[in-house]
């Protein structure tokens, strides 16, 4: 797998030399950034977990950044983000909603707050409207970011254990093997 994934990443020399990222060419050259190691792969994945769940198109510009700055594998962090699509976002909005409703001191999924758009009045319509929709958008507020440090670990901590146990397994297999030709 590693072989197969190595040949569409790009090399050093073509990150350098590439006319778009010469002023970042500093910034690009660390080695975690392009490698495929245990490190900056579970590092890539808990980037790009994390910065999924940013809104709209900033998911891979916000991605991006924070692998460089964490010194992960950018290509994975980039890749990752694409989790949330247009199928997957209203559950994952919907699970951080109630997760943000839950720590927030919500009762059976429905914010303390009242959901229902408050009565206007002509000298302080603009306040009521804002004071309503801060209080509809604390629980998901709270929920994004939670949701996003959970997903975050869990795949950071998935894909170290996963890819241990990979290696513990090839290694396993190779003893076996040199067993075999021994006898």
């Amino acid at each position: 797998m590693r072989k197969y994934l190595h040949q569409f990443l790009p090399n050093h020399e073509s990150v350098k030399n590439n006319r778009w990222l010469k002023p970042f060419g500093s910034w690009l050259q660390h080695p975690n950034l392009w490698h495929l190691n245990r490190r900056s792969v579970a590092g890539g994945v808990a980037v790009g977990l994390f910065c999924g769940l940013v809104p709209g198109p900033l998911q891979v510009l916000s991605s991006t950044p924070l692998a460089v700055l964490f010194r992960v594998n950018l290509p994975v962090a980039i890749f990752v983000t694409f989790y949330t699509n247009p199928f997957t976002i209203v559950p994952l909005y919907m699970l951080a909603y109630e997760l943000g409703a839950w720590v927030s001191g919500a009762q059976n999924g429905r914010a303390v707050a009242q959901l229902e758009f408050p009565a206007l009045h002509w000298n302080s319509w603009v306040s009521e409207v804002a004071n309503w929709l801060v209080k509809l958008g604390e629980p998901l507020m709270i929920g994004l970011p939670l949701l996003a440090v959970i997903l975050a670990i869990v795949g950071y901590v998935a894909v170290r254990v996963g890819w241990r146990v990979v290696v513990l397994l090839k290694w396993r297999a190779r003893e076996r093997r040199l067993a075999g030709k021994i006898r």
